[in-house]
């Protein structure tokens, strides 16, 4: 498989037309024969990509004392419970803080107030924060989220993600694929019988397909 996926993020990288901008590398997959309908056949996974995302990755933590500390080097914004609290006196400001951030990491025990002040917001946009554990590290986790993607379908048959971008190196943006792809492929009820396509391509660039 994996140099036929080689050969599709060749053509998409080479037909892909001059931007001023750096471009990511995206992975389109159509599904069938799934009733989308029911929740339990949608497809909704955080997948760490082995090569990295390529790109910036916005993460934001609910943390406080020793934890938020900690946090403060590696994460994008640290908020504690009072912050947490103001967030949810004012709606407009928690749906920009969702909508720029890609992943949310909160001590376990503010999980409950997150779901109170927060829920209505991160809970439809599928970003409510990952719980820490008292036994889990925080940098480590974060380090992680850095380069994780979200694979989720929705009611939708075709959906997206990101697996690179286009100043990687081919061999990298394949193994990001291939991981999603066997993740998928694993998951799915049917397997690679529920895949009806894959393809890939720049953000502006034509689809070049993936052979399954």
């Amino acid at each position: 498989m994996a140099e036929s996926i080689q050969d599709a993020v060749s053509r998409a990288l080479e037909e892909a037309p001059e931007r001023n901008f750096r471009e990511t590398v995206d992975l389109a997959i159509n599904l069938r024969d799934l009733d989308l309908n029911d929740p339990n056949n949608r497809v909704d996974e955080s997948i760490v990509l082995p090569r990295g995302t390529g790109q910036e990755t916005r993460i934001v933590v609910f943390a406080e004392g020793e934890t938020a500390l900690r946090a403060e080097d590696v994460a994008d914004d640290v908020l504690d419970g009072d912050a947490l609290e103001e967030l949810g006196g004012d709606d407009d400001d928690a749906k920009d803080l969702a909508d720029e951030t890609d992943f949310f990491i909160a001590e376990a025990n503010m999980m409950q107030d997150i779901g109170r002040y927060l829920g209505t917001v991160l809970g439809p946009r599928g970003k409510m924060p990952t719980p820490l554990q008292p036994d889990d590290d925080v940098v480590e986790t974060i380090e992680r989220m850095k380069n994780t993607v979200q694979v989720r379908s929705g009611d939708r048959r075709t959906f997206h993600t990101r697996v690179g971008a286009e100043n990687m190196d081919i061999d990298d943006i394949v193994d990001n694929i291939d991981v999603i792809i066997r993740r998928l492929e694993a998951d799915l009820e049917k397997g690679p019988q529920n895949i009806d396509g894959v393809y890939v391509k720049t953000t502006m660039g034509p689809a070049s397909e993936v052979p399954t």
